[in-house]
């Protein structure tokens, strides 16, 4: 709804002030639905654990379906439920007949196996993702998956600024261009709920950016439904 003009005498309030507002109406409304989800905690795909903020699990969608990756690589599978939403949403798109060639895989890689989940579509690694033997597999995937398609990375594994940090050195290099590195839960160096696993992957990311001119944060992904646990955190590749 537009604002009414003011009538004599009265004064609007200055669209800074009406910008914070709306800035702090919506953390205090993302604290809320962190608590009450148990920071989405519960949160499934057909079942599986997924562990996604909804807001977030939209946008990834979205821009699946856009790019329609060759390859995605995720860091961090944790239950297993995100890379079966991608795969499932590769199916869908298969079965529309909207895929096109040589799409449509995932690695996802984690230190420990916590599920009993499986895909024609995804290859599980048990390693960490910053192992030189871990990262040994995947680059070759990468590698001929490139020729096919664009690559998607996507980092929700340990959220320390250092292990970010070291994650974007190795696999931030694999996206293609006009594709994306997506740096998962940036939101603990914002709200005061996640004040110890500070500091987290938002300063690797403002970090890693200092040297990498090859990428720039895409704010309108990042802030497309405002509510998002990735602040900044979505990188596009120039």
């Amino acid at each position: 709804m537009p604002d009414m003009p003011a009538t004599t005498g009265e004064r609007r309030p200055p669209k800074g002030f009406k910008a914070a507002i709306r800035r702090a109406v919506a953390r205090k409304f993302f604290k809320y639905l962190v608590s009450k989800t148990k920071n989405f905690s519960h949160t499934t795909w057909l079942g599986r654990p997924i562990w996604q903020n909804l807001f977030d699990i939209q946008t990834i969608q979205e821009t699946i379906v856009d790019l329609q990756p060759a390859l995605i690589i995720e860091c961090g599978t944790n239950l297993g439920g995100s890379s079966m939403y991608y795969a499932h949403l590769f199916d869908l798109l298969a079965a529309e007949n909207r895929m096109k060639p040589g799409r449509g895989r995932i690695v996802t890689i984690d230190i420990e196996k916590m599920h009993d989940l499986s895909h024609p579509r995804i290859t599980y690694l048990i390693g960490s993702s910053t192992a030189p033997e871990i990262f040994a597999q995947v680059k070759p995937m990468a590698d001929a998956a490139a020729a096919s398609g664009p690559i998607l990375v996507i980092l929700d594994s340990d959220h320390s600024m250092k292990h970010v940090r070291a994650e974007l050195e190795l696999y931030a290099p694999l996206v293609t261009p006009g594709s994306f590195c997506l740096v998962q839960d940036g939101v603990i160096d914002v709200l005061p709920n996640f004040a110890g696993g500070r500091p987290g992957p938002l300063p690797a990311i403002h970090d890693y950016l200092k040297t990498h001119p090859e990428f720039e944060i895409d704010r309108e992904r990042c802030e497309r439904y405002l509510i998002t646990h990735h602040p900044d955190g979505w990188l596009r590749r120039k």
